[in-house]
């Protein structure tokens, strides 16, 4: 109880979108941002600011602390990272290149994934287009020599995963001790996954008078006591949790035994021909069974999972975007951080344990006012996980059963699997056979293709004469 009454005397000025009116938007160009900060962020697309930017910017530019609820999806990257790039580019002295003279790392963010360093990394460098500073990103799965090359350099603003950030201190490849600003991104899943400690001793070698801000999706009792720890007197920022889904996703659920999903959904992706497909598996072991007969099938699939390097995962994410394969298959941990814009189509093969994954699954698609689709494949085994999602987020779904796929379907009395085999094409032999010869059309259409065929083409021809 006395936890509970000194967390609410210390984390009560606390400030809550309900009071933004609704439909009350702010254009980027009224926060007050530099020209050139401006000018990048307007090249990113930025019109009008989120509820969390609205609020966290402002406070952020006063210097106090701050602990901010806000989930994946919700702008909360640029909420910390547009005020930390304004004041650092006012402080900078520049040298004959244009950039910071010091270069000495003067803004640390942290994140639990690789995948979430990356990202983060991607749109400071995408914000700070006109400015003159350096930023880097480290993380494991990859060599550390770029890494290093890259910190002697010097860097204003690292982006860092805890472990990959303790080895390069631990070889004192990297100076903290001037960090001015220290943002910790997704504090609850750092924590769950076992960082306190590492949060503990990379804050400790910070020297310097320092701003702190934590940004997570909940304020669960880790976050708290961490908060307690790093934070003082901060401003408490907490946007609505979002439990609604976007109404521009289209969301259906197919009822299914467990054995069929992977031939229904090969039937859905064939028979619709949808391209960029994102599909979520439960397990690492699921993922890579429902890869492989996704290719079997014909369909081009890439792999996105914690067994597949860092090098595997960004190449599997660069072929999905550009459109050479089809379908991602992402377990929920390794999908966390890509962020792939105008994504279509979501498939949740399996149900997450956690509800709200569910919002945050489908809430990758249907963004930036862009219509998507969501499916969920349900077999009886995960209902009370449907029955979890649908409380949450208000809404009871249809199961949707698709002829030929019925679980109760009996079969014929005078079925033998020998005899009808060769009588018997179903729908999903028929997109099996659809989807493979797309496949091979794709194929042979590509230069290198080409040529060989025409090579072939001449020495068939060679041969004919020679007889």
């Amino acid at each position: 109880m006395r936890a509970l009454i000194f967390w609410r005397a210390r984390f009560s000025d606390c400030l809550l979108d309900n009071n933004i009116k609704n439909g009350e938007v702010m254009s980027v160009d009224a926060i007050g941002f530099s020209a050139n900060l401006l000018k990048a962020v307007k090249a990113c697309g930025y019109k009008t600011l989120t509820p969390i930017q609205q609020q966290a910017i402002p406070v952020i530019r006063t210097g106090v602390d701050v602990l901010a609820s806000a989930q994946t999806g919700t702008g909360k990257t640029a909420a910390f990272t547009l005020p930390i790039l304004d004041a650092l580019a006012k402080d900078v002295k520049i040298n004959a290149d244009g950039f910071d003279s010091t270069s000495t790392v003067n803004a640390l963010i942290l994140t639990p994934t690789r995948e979430l360093a990356a990202q983060v990394a991607k749109n400071i460098k995408a914000y700070s287009e006109y400015l003159p500073l350096r930023s880097g990103v480290v993380f494991g799965g990859v060599n550390m020599p770029p890494q290093i090359k890259m910190l002697k350099s010097g860097v204003d603003i690292l982006v860092a995963t805890p472990g990959r950030l303790l080895e390069h201190l631990e070889q004192r490849n990297v100076d903290l001790s001037q960090v001015k600003y220290l943002v910790l991104d997704e504090a609850d899943r750092m924590l769950d996954m076992g960082f306190y400690q590492d949060i503990e001793q990379i804050v400790s070698l910070i020297k310097a008078k320092h701003q702190t801000m934590m940004f997570s999706a909940t304020f669960s009792n880790k976050v708290k006591t961490l908060a307690k720890k790093l934070l003082k007197t901060p401003k408490t920022i907490a946007v609505a949790k979002q439990n609604a889904t976007s109404g521009k996703v289209k969301q259906s659920v197919y009822w299914v035994s467990e054995t069929r999903k992977a031939e229904l959904l090969s039937e859905i992706i064939g028979v619709n021909n949808w391209q960029q497909v994102l599909v979520f598996a439960g397990t690492k072991e699921s993922a890579n069974i429902l890869a492989k007969e996704l290719e079997l099938d014909g369909i081009k699939t890439a792999l996105c999972h914690g067994d597949k390097s860092q090098g595997a995962r960004n190449k599997a994410l660069e072929k999905f975007t550009a459109g050479s394969v089809r379908v991602l298959v992402a377990t929920d941990v390794a999908a966390r951080g890509l962020d792939i814009s105008d994504l279509p189509y979501v498939v949740n093969f399996h149900l997450p344990f956690l509800a709200e994954d569910y919002v945050h699954r489908i809430g990758r698609s249907g963004r930036a006012g862009k219509s998507g689709t969501a499916i969920s494949l349900v077999s009886p085994k995960d209902e009370q996980f449907l029955d979890n999602i649908e409380a949450l987020i208000g809404r009871k779904f249809e199961r949707i059963v698709l002829p030929g796929y019925e679980l109760d379907r009996p079969l014929p009395a005078h079925y033998d699997a020998k005899e009808d085999a060769p009588l018997k094409k179903s729908r999903y032999q028929a997109t099996q056979e659809k989807n493979q010869m797309l496949a091979r059309k794709k194929q042979n259409a590509k230069p290198a293709a080409k040529r060989r065929a025409k090579s072939q083409r001449a020495k068939t021809k060679t041969a004919k004469k020679k007889r």
